[in-house]
């Protein structure tokens, strides 16, 4: 049965885990495109308009679930680096699971057990949806289905015509267009009678 403390669980399972397993597969990219040199990286989370912008980050006030990781450009470019970008939020979430499942197998953190291993399902979930290779509802190709094209051919071969990752400049510039629409909408919304 179904009951406070169920509903308890799931609001911090939602609010607090989820969102902290999505941000940490996000640094994933993050980490290993430094290795590459990377130039202008930006991790927005969210959607909308923006909360708050701080350095790297970029936090809007819609539901925080939604997340993508941009850049201008990078200084090694390469099948390799690509391969590697790619792999940062599998290796990321897989090492944090594997870690985290090894530690609660040892007895560590007894009394947050639930709270620990509702953490590691969330890793091992982004983990296999990220590293069986796939097209998802967008048409666009997961990780896996990159990193396998990449090995296999040497480049991506869907259909897509964007980028394997957005720059920074053009997510901003899309933004920008983004708020100006919606200002005007809400603009016209206020001035009907």
């Amino acid at each position: 049965m179904f009951g406070i403390s169920d509903l308890i669980s799931l609001i911090i399972s939602a609010f607090i885990i989820l969102p902290v397993v999505v941000f940490l597969r996000e640094m994933g990219y993050i980490i290993v495109s430094w290795l590459f040199g990377v130039k202008e990286p930006r991790l927005t989370i969210g959607s909308g308009p923006r909360f708050m912008k701080l350095g790297m980050f970029d936090i809007r006030k819609n539901y925080h679930i939604y997340s993508w990781f941009s850049y201008d450009e990078l200084k090694y470019e390469s099948k390799f680096s690509y391969i590697c970008i790619y792999s940062g939020p599998i290796l990321i979430n897989l090492f944090l699971g594997l870690t985290i499942n090894f530690l609660i197998a040892n007895g560590w953190a007894e009394e947050y057990k639930t709270f620990w291993d509702r953490f590691v399902f969330y890793a091992f979930y982004y983990v296999l949806f990220d590293i069986v290779p796939m097209v998802t509802f967008n048409g666009k190709p997961n990780n896996g289905m990159i990193i396998y094209q990449m090995i296999r051919y040497g480049k991506r071969i869907d259909s897509s015509k964007e980028p394997f990752l957005p720059a920074t400049s053009d997510v901003e510039k899309e933004y920008q267009e983004y708020m100006k629409k919606y200002e005007e909408s809400k603009k016209q919304e206020k001035e009907k009678p």
